[in-house]
């Protein structure tokens, strides 16, 4: 950056005196530069009676009549000094000297005859109105005023929403300059201090105002008659047209936010002012600089070094096309607001410095010291060998949190570390690749390494991934509304793919928690698409998922992390999704998650999901989570519960079936489950016989029951178990009995013949030995 003075102020009208003022002790508190940067106008601070407050000097030596303007209490103060277009001159601009009391003086500066004082007018429609705050949009005035209250004793709680924020054209012509009519923006409002952007009004509350409205901001669009609200902690909140005046009253606008409101931080306001591409620059006290757009949102740029800042430590911010210039305590910071990074820091040998506008030049900056006008012209570097040192710092800092996750040790990795070591080159050769892609459609690009090259072909397709990305997320902040939902859905969809190929810990889960929230179908699709999920030929669901991806869905962070905002896994996420999407395929999707856990980790392994709650188990706590229960939920239970396969779940949902009374479904859930294992097997056996013995239900399904009963049970275990379940009758049993409700010997008679004619376990045992040809063995020799 190179520092050169342009004017040491002699070829200003009165330069001496105005070096003069520069120098006096007391600086002045505000300096001021007309449009066509002809004009100064200092704002002096408290002064002596006898020199003006206000005074306005011309550059190359214009002659004319001089603007001094000056005022000691009880007179009202000045509030402020604003330049506007005038519509009748192409290119010509008025003055705006606006008072306390709502008195404005217009004046316009004519070649060869001075400051003329065009007409006074009042502001304020209320003689007892006061104006706080005052800025101007093209011909428009916008100020906050304040309307105190009739009563001398007034609640002073009513009292603090004694404002309103007004807006009115001001129309200099031939004829002279006229007011329009006033326009109620706000209305029993706090106090304000509004700025203005090309576009928009920004309305910043005020340090003295009341905690409970100190916590957001209001953005005006006179356009649309729209408000805005946001709040720097939580961004965009509320957005709300304002049709009539009735509507404009401060309390109705935050009638559906004051819950969401309540719980967020005060404001932390150091300095504010408006950047050239129209959104709100906010300094907090501890030094950090962030930019508020027109549409709510923010974005951190920058932190000032020093620490925390006092009210007495004046900073100054002025935005010259993508630089953000600053200036703290003698040290001028050169930042570039798209990506953060400090362009240039230099240390001023100036006192204290003023930022003048650079007439059409978006490369320098003009600084007012004491011994003149000093420009610093800066250029944007040159594209070099070496990486960025922002995307440097940002890999290294993504290097720091991959590794530390890794790491055994409890110390914290820093990137002071990480580069001290340079054990770890990947965060280097990747930053100079990312550069190297960025700049490739903008610039001719150029060579890199063979080493870099080659890695650049390996992750050509995932850089790729991530510029469609980002220009798909440039393209939803900048569509129309009837085109957002279509990219949002198509930005979901990447945004859970891309999460699946990373790690999925605590910060990615609740990502994908608040994505499954704010967008379900979307993220349903999404879903689909990541696990290939479709139906073959014969009917069935099948996946096509990979392995990286099935470790991602069956992931189960600690207990700890679950549950914390209503934060779940990522497969009870799907597990919803399915339940709401596409109902019929869940018991599917539950069996094919298993049939992954089986052949990755060994059964009942405690590393692998199934170590812990079985699937069928998380399926159906998201089942029992639904607000409203019926027949196709109960059905829905009972194929999670068979789809698994396990012997508690196949007996629990033959419990159910048998409570439901569906005997038809119990016998094939009987006949196919058997099949599994010889425990299941009699343990479905007995638990039907034990329920033959109680009812007749059962009764035409005894030949299809009969064949499952296991080879180990007895005639004398039969009975017993018959014995054991038999129901308890109040009246005297009788040999035959007239009701047809009871079990009688004929219909337990084909089950016993079938025991008693099979041959028994240990028959089977001494079969071999029975068949032998040699029975009974020979006699051993006997010795003599």
């Amino acid at each position: 950056m190179k520092l050169r003075q342009v004017s040491d102020l002699s070829d200003f009208s009165r330069g001496h005196w105005l070096r003069e003022l520069l120098c006096r002790g007391e600086e002045p508190s505000h300096v001021q530069s007309s449009p066509d940067g002809q004009h100064l106008l200092l704002l002096q601070k408290s002064r002596p009676p006898s020199l003006p407050r206000v005074v306005a000097f011309q550059r190359h030596s214009i002659a004319g009549a001089d603007l001094e303007r000056s005022w000691q209490p009880p007179q009202p103060a000045l509030v402020g000094l604003l330049f506007l277009q005038s519509p009748v001159v192409l290119d010509s601009w008025v003055l705006a000297v606006v008072w306390e009391h709502g008195r404005t003086e217009v004046w316009r500066f004519v070649v060869a005859v001075g400051w003329q004082l065009l007409q006074t007018l009042e502001l304020c429609q209320g003689a007892r109105a006061r104006v706080v705050s005052v800025c101007s949009q093209g011909a428009n005035l916008v100020w906050c005023e304040e309307r105190p209250p009739l009563g001398a004793h007034s609640d002073m709680s009513k009292c603090a929403f004694r404002f309103c924020v007004c807006a009115r054209a001001l129309e200099v012509g031939e004829q002279g300059v006229r007011l329009g009519t006033v326009r109620i923006v706000l209305h029993n409002s706090p106090e304000y201090q509004v700025l203005a952007s090309p576009q928009h009004v920004f309305l910043v509350p005020a340090a003295a105002g009341f905690a409970t409205t100190s916590k957001f901001l209001l953005i005006w669009h006179p356009e649309k008659a729209e408000f805005t609200i946001t709040a720097p902690s939580a961004g965009f909140i509320h957005s709300k047209v304002l049709r009539s005046s009735s509507e404009s009253d401060f309390r109705k606008l935050l009638l559906g936010s004051v819950g969401l409101l309540s719980g967020f931080a005060p404001l932390d306001i150091h300095t504010s002012a408006v950047s050239d591409s129209g959104g709100l620059l906010l300094v907090s006290t501890k030094g950090s600089v962030s930019i508020v757009e027109p549409d709510g949102t923010q974005r951190h740029i920058f932190d000032l070094e020093g620490g925390p800042l006092a009210q007495r430590n004046p900073v100054q911010l002025k935005t010259f096309g993508s630089i953000l210039a600053c200036v703290l305590a003698g040290v001028l910071y050169l930042v570039d607001q798209n990506s953060g990074r400090l362009v240039e820091k230099e240390v001023l040998s100036m006192k204290e410095v003023h930022f003048l506008e650079s007439q059409g030049e978006e490369d320098s900056i003009q600084l007012l010291s004491q011994s003149g006008i000093y420009s610093f012209s800066f250029s944007k570097p040159e594209d070099s060998s070496r990486p960025d040192p922002c995307l440097v710092e940002m890999v290294f800092e993504e290097a720091c949190r991959y590794y530390q996750r890794r790491s055994l040790s409890s110390s914290k990795l820093t990137v002071e570390k990480l580069k001290k070591g340079g054990a770890f080159q990947a965060p280097v050769v990747l930053a100079a690749i990312l550069q190297h892609s960025l700049h490739r459609k903008q610039k001719p690009a150029r060579s890199l390494q063979d080493t870099y090259a080659k890695l650049l072909s390996a992750v050509s397709l995932e850089l790729q991934s991530y510029m469609s990305l980002e220009l798909l997320k440039t393209c939803v902040v900048c569509a129309p509304e009837s085109e957002v939902e279509s990219y949002c859905k198509e930005l979901v969809e990447q945004e859970v793919s891309r999460v699946l190929q990373s790690d999925m810990d605590k910060d990615n889960l609740a990502y994908l928690n608040s994505v499954f929230a704010s967008f379900p179908k979307a993220a349903w699709k999404a879903t689909r698409s990541c696990l290939q999920l479709q139906q073959n030929g014969d009917g069935l669901l099948v996946a096509r998922a990979t392995p990286e991806v099935w470790k991602k869905v069956l992931c189960q962070p600690q207990l700890e992390e679950v549950g914390q905002n209503g934060m779940v896994p990522l497969f009870e996420l799907i597990c919803a999704s399915f339940l709401r999407f596409k109902p019929k395929w869940l018991p599917s999707f539950v069996e094919l998650t298993q049939q992954y856990v089986s052949s990755s980790w060994s059964y009942s392994s405690k590393e692998g999901p199934e170590g812990r709650v079985p699937l069928y188990k998380r399926a159906l706590r998201v089942l029992a989570r639904k607000s409203k229960h019926g027949e196709a939920d109960e059905e829905m239970e009972l194929e999670l519960l068979l789809c698994s396969k396990r012997p508690k779940a196949v007996l629990q949902a033959l419990h159910l079936l048998i409570h439901l009374k569906q005997w038809q479904r119990v016998v094939e859930v009987a006949e196919k489950f058997s099949k599994l294992s010889p425990l299941l097997n009699k343990e479905i056996f007995v638990t039907l016989l034990a329920e033959f013995a109680q009812h007749r239900e059962l009764d035409p399904y005894l030949d299809r029951l009969w064949p499952l009963c296991p080879a180990e049970l007895t005639t004398s275990d039969i009975l017993t178990v018959v014995l054991q379940h038999l129901p308890h009758s109040q009246e005297e049993p009788v040999p035959f009995s007239s009701e047809g409700n009871q079990l009688t010997v004929g219909l337990l008679k084909p089950l016993l013949q079938r025991v008693v004619q099979r041959p028994s376990v240990q028959d089977e045992m001494y079969s071999d030995a029975l068949q032998s040809t040699t029975f009974p063995p020979p006699t051993p020799p006997r010795e003599h």
